[in-house]
C-alpha cells in the first residue's frame, strides 16, 4: 500500500511512502531536493514532484508501479550526464539509480557486472585492477547506463567495438513493473533494442559487459597546434587516420587550450586544434604509429606518452564539469574531404565563450565491422561523429551567442550530414532526428519492440521512440 498526502494548494498528491521502497524519497520540502534534482547540464532546471533514490531492483520495481498507479511522468536517472537533461522531469517522479554503483569483475571470464547508477570511473577503477577494460566514455563522470543504451562511443571503440558491442546481458524493469533478464538467449528482441535504442524500453538495473586486456599503461595524450594551422593539420590528419590501425583511437578538439596543470600557462585559453589519442596495443607499436602525426609541422605541445589508462580516462573531466550550461548540436560525417574541412576550420573557432568547442570523433574500425541492424545502433559506416558544444558558466552571458554559433555551424554542415548519435541529441531537436539516428529499417524494428514492451509509452522522457498503436485503434485509417 502507498500512503499519500494531498497538497491542497495544488490538489495534487505528494508522497509519504511507497510500499516496499527501501531507498530515499526526496520531495520538494527536503533539504537535499535542489542537489538531488540537479543534473550535469546546468541549463536544465526541472522540478519533479518526487525523487525516488533506489538501492536495488526491488526499489525500481516499486517506483515504476507507484508511478503507473498514480499516473506520474517518469524520468530515469543513471549518471544524469545527458545534455538533453532527460534524467529529470517536471511534476513527475525521477527513478534515481545514482546510489546503485556496484561493480563486480570476473577476471577469469573477462566480464564485469555493473549496476545501473555506476559511472565510468567506477568501472575503470575496478576493471583496471585486473588490467582489463571495455569501451566507455571519454569523461569519467559519464553514467554507464545512458552511454551504453545509446551505443557507447569511447577511446577503445575502433579496437573493441562500441559499448553495446560488449554488452552480454542486462536486467530490466519493464513498464509493467516486471524484472526481466535480456540477452541473446532471453528476451532477445529486447536485448537487441537495448543496444542503441536508449532508455525507451525499461529501467536497466544492471549490465554485464565483456572485458578486454587494456593497460594498465597505454600510450595516450594530446598534441596541440595553433588554430591558424587547423585546416592543414586536419587535411594531414584525414590522410593519417585513413589507414591507421584499429588500436588507435583519436578525438579532435577545436577550441581554446583548457587551463589544465599539464598545459603551460602561456597556452591557456589560446585557440588551438588538439588531437587526442589512445593506443590500445603495445606502447612501442603506438609510438611508431603516431610518429608521423607528432612530426607534422611544429606542434605547440606534445603530451603523448605512456600513461595510466584510468588517468587518461579522467583527463578531460574538469573541462566539462557538472553545473555549467551546455547546448549541443551533432551529426555523423563522411570522410573529411577538403570542402568539409574548410567548413569545420572556418567556423570552429568563432564561438564567444572560451569554454565552447567542437569535438570530432574518429569512427570506423570495429564499429563499422558490425553489420547494420545487428544491434540497434545506427549509421555504423560513418567515418566521424562531430559535436558542436556551446559551454558557459552560470552567470556568464555567452548563452545566446554561442547557441547561435552552434546552430550556424550545424547548418553549414548540412550537405555532409549522415545521421546522428542519439546520445548527442539535445532537448530541442526536430523529432525526426531520432529516426535519423537509426535509419528507417532499424527505427521500424525499434517501434515493434517498443510496442511489445511499452505500448503505453510509459518511458517517453527520452529521445522517444513511439509505439505503434494503429492495430489497437482499428487500423491506420481510423
Amino acid at each position: 500500500m502507498t500512503t499519500m498526502i494531498v497538497d491542497h494548494r495544488s490538489q495534487q498528491p505528494s508522497v509519504a511512502a511507497i510500499n516496499g521502497f527501501q531507498g530515499r524519497l526526496i520531495s520538494a520540502d527536503h533539504a537535499d531536493y535542489d542537489i538531488a534534482r540537479a543534473v550535469w547540464n546546468g541549463a536544465i532546471d526541472r522540478r519533479p514532484r518526487l525523487i525516488a533514490r533506489c538501492i536495488g531492483a526491488a526499489d525500481v520495481i516499486a517506483a515504476v508501479r507507484f508511478a503507473r498507479d498514480n499516473d506520474l511522468e517518469i524520468a530515469i536517472r543513471g549518471g544524469g550526464h545527458n545534455v538533453a537533461g532527460t534524467a529529470v522531469c517536471d511534476d513527475g517522479i525521477v527513478i534515481d539509480l545514482s546510489a546503485m554503483r556496484g561493480v563486480r569483475v570476473d577476471p577469469a571470464d573477462r566480464s564485469a557486472w555493473v549496476q545501473g547508477g555506476a559511472l565510468w570511473s567506477d568501472v575503470d577503477r575496478e576493471t583496471q585492477a585486473h588490467g582489463l577494460a571495455t569501451t566507455g566514455g571519454i569523461v569519467s563522470h559519464t553514467g554507464v547506463a545512458g552511454l551504453t543504451l545509446g551505443g557507447g562511443v569511447g577511446w577503445l571503440m575502433r579496437k573493441h567495438g562500441l559499448t553495446v558491442d560488449n554488452l552480454l546481458a542486462a536486467d530490466v524493469v519493464t513498464a509493467d513493473g516486471d524484472l526481466l533478464r535480456a540477452s541473446e538467449d532471453e528476451h532477445s528482441d529486447l536485448f537487441w533494442a537495448l543496444r542503441g535504442g536508449g532508455g525507451n524500453f525499461g529501467v536497466v538495473t544492471s549490465f554485464e559487459f565483456r572485458l578486454h586486456a587494456v593497460g594498465p599503461t597505454v600510450l595516450a595524450g594530446p598534441i596541440l597546434w595553433d588554430a591558424n594551422d587547423a585546416g592543414d593539420v586536419l587535411r594531414f590528419y584525414r590522410d593519417f587516420v585513413r589507414d591507421a590501425p584499429d588500436e588507435l583511437g583519436t578525438v579532435v578538439r577545436f577550441g581554446t587550450a583548457p587551463p589544465l596543470p599539464v598545459i603551460p600557462e602561456d597556452l591557456h585559453w589560446r585557440p588551438v586544434m588538439i588531437v587526442g589519442s589512445c593506443y590500445a596495443g603495445p606502447i612501442e607499436d603506438g609510438e611508431k604509429t603516431l610518429r608521423p602525426l607528432r612530426a607534422f609541422r611544429t606542434p605547440l605541445l606534445d603530451l603523448v606518452g605512456p600513461t595510466p589508462y584510468v588517468g587518461f580516462q579522467s583527463a578531460l573531466d574538469s573541462t566539462v564539469p557538472h553545473g555549467w550550461n551546455y547546448y549541443w548540436k551533432s551529426t555523423h560525417l563522411p570522410e573529411l574531404r577538403d570542402e568539409l574541412i574548410d567548413v569545420i576550420a572556418g567556423h570552429a573557432f568563432s564561438s564567444s565563450s572560451p569554454r565552447s568547442y567542437v569535438a570530432l570523433f574518429q569512427l570506423k574500425g570495429a564499429v563499422s565491422r558490425v553489420a547494420e541492424g545487428e544491434t540497434a545502433f545506427g549509421n555504423r559506416q560513418a567515418s566521424h561523429a562531430i559535436t558542436l558544444d556551446a559551454a558557459w558558466r552560470p552567470g556568464e552571458d555567452y548563452g545566446d551567442r554561442d547557441t547561435a554559433w552552434t546552430r550556424a555551424l550545424f547548418a553549414a554542415l548540412g550537405p555532409f550530414r549522415e545521421g546522428v548519435y542519439v546520445n548527442f541529441l539535445g532537448d530541442d531537436e526536430d523529432p525526426n532526428r531520432v529516426r535519423e539516428a537509426y535509419g528507417e529499417s532499424v527505427y521500424d524494428r525499434l517501434v515493434d519492440v517498443k510496442t511489445a514492451y511499452d505500448p503505453d509509452n510509459v518511458f517517453h522522457h527520452n529521445q522517444n521512440i513511439r509505439p505503434d498503436l494503429s492495430d489497437s485503434l482499428g487500423g491506420s485509417d481510423g
